[in-house]
């Protein structure tokens, strides 16, 4: 059996190899040699025995990118459609004057997935949306977020990556049993802090896979991850940024405006609501 490497594309043999990996790194213990591994499509963290995997045939690899790439671009063509048709985003030219200016919120987006940053930036970029997106580690995000929205004075703010609970199924409010819950906990509270000292009034989703919901929600989150403590899709926090932008200022908008449009609905995010973002020229 070959070597499983740094960098790798796994899946767990115990599991049935249901979630692809990508072999963030390899721990020495004790034990013996332990895989931290974060998902292919899925916005979880785990780790596992090294033994326990097993390299993924890159066709099937390649099957599974295509798969994620089909989605977001389906995604983005229905998105594209119900804007096009009614607004134009951007400066007005000779052929849509007819159609009417909007200016959608700023987004900033941190992300610890660099893969996941990149196509994060693709999506927003092709929905012509102001976003910027950075490629922050999780434990890193809560002691750089506050000069980041000094810098980009964004009006949502998405702070996601990877996450997953340690003993699954068990110790639902103990916050260690969350891999990066914590991180994505204290960089709201430092987005409520920069909010509080700017009077700004910032839109905030933080998540990701099996996230501690109630206590992202606590700390100031108007939308988050996971009620059931599910995996959460690549795309659901850029869906609930996306409808937040598109939504005008004097609407609020609320999980049962976003959750037919997410993989598993409310099981996978929920929140407090919002007003949106979009003025009208």
């Amino acid at each position: 059996m070959k070597k499983v490497n740094k960098g790798d594309i796994v899946g767990r043999k115990s599991y049935g190899k249901d979630i692809i990996f990508s072999v963030k790194n390899i721990i020495k213990t004790e034990k013996g040699q332990i895989a931290i591994l974060r998902g292919i499509t899925k916005r979880v963290e785990a780790d596992c025995k090294i033994e326990d995997l097993e390299l993924i045939e890159k066709e099937k690899i390649k099957k599974v990118k295509k798969e994620i790439d089909n989605n977001i671009k389906k995604r983005i063509q229905q998105s594209k459609a119900k804007v096009d048709n009614n607004y134009t985003i951007g400066v007005l030219t000779k052929n849509n004057r007819s159609k009417e200016k909007i200016i959608t919120g700023r987004i900033l987006h941190l992300d610890g997935d660099k893969k996941y940053s990149e196509k994060s930036y693709r999506y927003y970029k092709k929905l012509g949306l102001n976003a910027v997106v950075k490629n922050i580690p999780e434990y890193k995000q809560p002691k750089v977020v506050y000069n980041l929205l000094e810098i980009y004075n964004p009006d949502i703010l998405v702070i996601t990556g990877h996450d997953g609970m340690i003993k699954r199924g068990r110790d639902y409010n103990d916050i260690y049993n969350y891999r990066n819950s914590r991180h994505f906990i204290n960089t709201v509270k430092e987005a409520r802090r920069y909010d509080k000292n700017h009077k700004k009034n910032l839109v905030i989703f933080a998540g990701a896979c099996q996230s501690y919901f109630e206590a992202i929600i606590s700390a100031g989150a108007n939308f988050a991850s996971s009620p059931a403590r599910i995996l959460i899709d690549f795309l659901d926090p850029l869906i609930v940024a996306e409808k937040v932008a598109f939504t005008e200022k004097y609407k609020y908008i609320t999980i049962e405006d976003i959750a037919r449009e997410l993989r598993d609905g409310k099981r996978g995010v929920s929140g407090i609501g919002a007003n949106g973002k979009m003025t009208r020229e």
